[in-house]
């Protein structure tokens, strides 16, 4: 008797573990998959309410042809996303066997980009009949509340730049004005409010010093310093100014299609 149940239990010992890890196994494939130049709204696995929307891609894989999905910023490991940019990837898709009770139960890591493109078009010289503020258009429902930037930069004879409570930035070619959202979540306008046409891709630029205003490209969350201020304007400030002495530049944010957003101001200081 006991030599008959001995052998069995030795079997199904054997036999259970090797289910077990059968089903334990991730699941690991490479997929290509596009990523639109348009955001999309996703909401946290928690807010069952749908309170408070988030910014995130809209992608699609091979795997799911033609429909297109929300997928957080920061998801695809090793990939950076930029507005306004269509993507097609290479990645590495795992689906986890045991994924966590708060979280999604794929992972992604980027193979390679198989292909970067900018769909907006290129810089272009400001339109002839803009030649002051009241020729900006306005897109529909502008302008909006949206952005906050710094208000006020201090720049000392050296070419030195600080925020006004004394941190300073990089040098000139590499300094930024951020952008930031501050659009109340709680807005019934947030979800139309984050789609391509009320994104600020490019700052007419108001300077007290030429009068003149300029167009110019802005980066996916900021504006370059050089572009806003040109060398020739920030010279003149670092060595012909006087000390104390303030100027005012204005930003008219605009969409793709150079129509206005928002309008801000800021101010240079000489120490």
């Amino acid at each position: 008797m006991n030599k008959l149940i001995i052998p069995f239990i030795l079997i199904v010992s054997l036999l259970v573990p090797g289910c077990s890890d059968d089903e334990t196994k991730d699941v690991v494939k490479e997929i290509n998959m596009s990523i639109s130049s348009e955001t999309g709204v996703m909401y946290d696995l928690f807010d069952e309410n749908k309170t408070y929307p988030m910014e995130c891609m809209l992608v699609m894989s091979e795997d799911n042809p033609g429909v297109w999905e929300t997928l957080g910023f920061n998801t695809i490991e090793g990939f950076t996303y930029e507005k306004s940019h269509e993507y097609e990837l290479r990645i590495k898709r795992t689906i986890l066997a045991n994924p966590p009770m708060d979280g999604s139960s794929h992972r992604y890591s980027l193979v390679r980009i198989l292909q970067d493109k900018l769909v907006v078009e290129p810089e272009i010289p400001v339109d002839k009949e803009i030649k002051s503020e009241k020729d900006i258009a306005y897109h529909d429902l502008c302008p909006i509340d949206k952005y906050e930037i710094n208000q006020e930069f201090i720049v000392d004879g050296n070419g030195q730049i600080f925020y006004a409570g004394g941190s300073p930035l990089p040098s000139y070619n590499m300094a930024q004005i951020y952008l930031e959202n501050i659009l109340d979540r709680a807005s019934p306008d947030w979800v139309k409010f984050q789609s391509v046409p009320y994104m600020a891709v490019y700052s007419f630029v108001l300077s007290p010093l030429s009068g003149e205003i300029r167009l110019v490209r802005n980066e996916s969350s900021s504006l370059m310093f050089k572009n806003v201020i040109p060398e020739s304007e920030f010279t003149h400030i670092t060595q012909s100014i006087m000390s104390g002495q303030e100027l005012q530049y204005v930003l008219v944010l605009s969409n793709v299609y150079k129509k206005g957003l928002q309008k801000l101001e800021f101010t240079i200081k000489k120490q």
